[in-house]
């Protein structure tokens, strides 16, 4: 598998490098977005991606390949408010890492994302009224058969909360079994996530997620 990774800091790709090709991929790095061939993007199986940059920030960068790029973003950011981070990760991101971070952290996020993108479903499933449609081969969710846009990680969220509907899931539960990994990062990497789930489903009229407070989210 192939990852690109867009950083300023050399010492960060250097660090990054080394350590995701001792997992087996192959790595190419660049010190800018500017530097991207878009035509030859769709080549990565993932993308880590610097926020901060000087020449064309990494949220400007993402909403412009979002489009044509369809798989994994993860942004490495030192940006940790929550109004930053819901945005990031609105416009197609799936994940974020906060600077400075641990590379041992970073190995287990790749691997945990790409593990979860290599498995292959081949069904269809249905809420109880029939409105809400998952197409589990196609990774898209429809209500009343228009397809609603959700990032690749919002999409996971609500695919997993409909296998198991009525059953309650923390944060933390959530992402563990969509991602594999659990970090420092993940309970407001999920609380953003359902927020921009629900803002999409709502505009479309349905509204199946609820939330069990205290506890986490459920299907209904």
């Amino acid at each position: 598998m192939k990852i690109l990774v867009i950083d300023d800091e050399e010492a960060i790709l250097e660090l990054v490098k080394r350590g995701l090709e001792k997992d087996g991929f192959a790595v190419d790095t660049l010190t800018s977005a500017k530097k991207v061939d878009v035509s030859k993007l769709r080549q990565y199986n993932l993308l880590i991606l610097d926020v901060m940059m000087p020449d064309i920030d990494g949220f400007t960068f993402c909403k412009k390949i979002r489009d044509i790029f369809n798989a994994p973003i993860l942004f490495l950011t030192a940006k940790t408010l929550e109004d930053e981070v819901l945005y990031g990760l609105g416009i197609g991101g799936d994940d974020y890492i906060t600077k400075p971070f641990r590379i041992k952290e970073l190995r287990a996020r790749v691997k945990a994302h790409l593990r979860r993108e290599s498995r292959e479903n081949h069904d269809y499933l249905f809420s109880e009224d029939g409105n809400i449609k998952f197409d589990l081969s196609a990774k898209k969710l429809l209500v009343c058969e228009k397809e609603i846009p959700l990032t690749h990680s919002e999409y996971k969220i609500c695919e997993l909360l409909i296998q198991n509907r009525g059953h309650v899931f923390s944060r933390e539960k959530i992402y563990e079994r969509v991602f594999g990994f659990y970090g420092e990062s993940a309970d407001n990497t999920i609380v953003v996530h359902v927020k921009n789930i629900r803002v999409k489903l709502s505009e479309a009229g349905v509204n199946p997620i609820q939330t069990v407070w205290g506890i986490g989210y459920k299907w209904e």
